[in-house]
């Protein structure tokens, strides 16, 4: 009679947890056919920052932070921001030599990196204490 009921709650602990987890992840990805859009994209921004300057490069805003924070890029070259969070951000120069505008949730926007080589400290103006670092070589 115990192994029965230990088995009954195991397999009820067990459906709880997969109903949590099947939760989490449909909450999570928020827009309908961009999931593995949006999963493939942190991958890419790591890529591309320590590497060619030649294809483009990503930034992707999510939970309030660019990821990645710091990223070096060529001069002149295209950067692309996704913004993965729910409300709208920006990425602009502490200079003002590049700047997004603002970028809708779940939208993208761009910039060209300027021509001169340096580092370029960045923040989004509507939250001003999210920040990094755009360093052209």
């Amino acid at each position: 009679m115990d192994v029965s009921r230990n088995s009954r709650r195991v397999a009820l602990t067990a459906a709880v947890l997969l109903l949590a987890l099947a939760g989490c992840s449909s909450s999570g990805s928020g827009a309908s056919s961009t999931p593995s859009a949006t999963t493939a994209a942190p991958v890419s921004p790591s890529a591309s920052a320590g590497g060619s300057a030649a294809t483009g490069s990503q930034i992707v805003i999510e939970g309030f932070a660019y990821a990645p924070t710091t990223l070096t890029v060529g001069p002149g070259q295209k950067v692309t921001v996704l913004n993965h969070d729910s409300t709208a951000h920006t990425l602009t120069a502490s200079d003002k030599s590049f700047d997004t505008g603002s970028i809708g949730p779940g939208k993208s926007g761009s910039f060209t990196a300027p021509a001169k080589p340096g580092s370029y400290p960045y923040i989004c103006t509507i939250h001003q204490f999210m920040h990094g670092t755009l360093t052209v070589r």
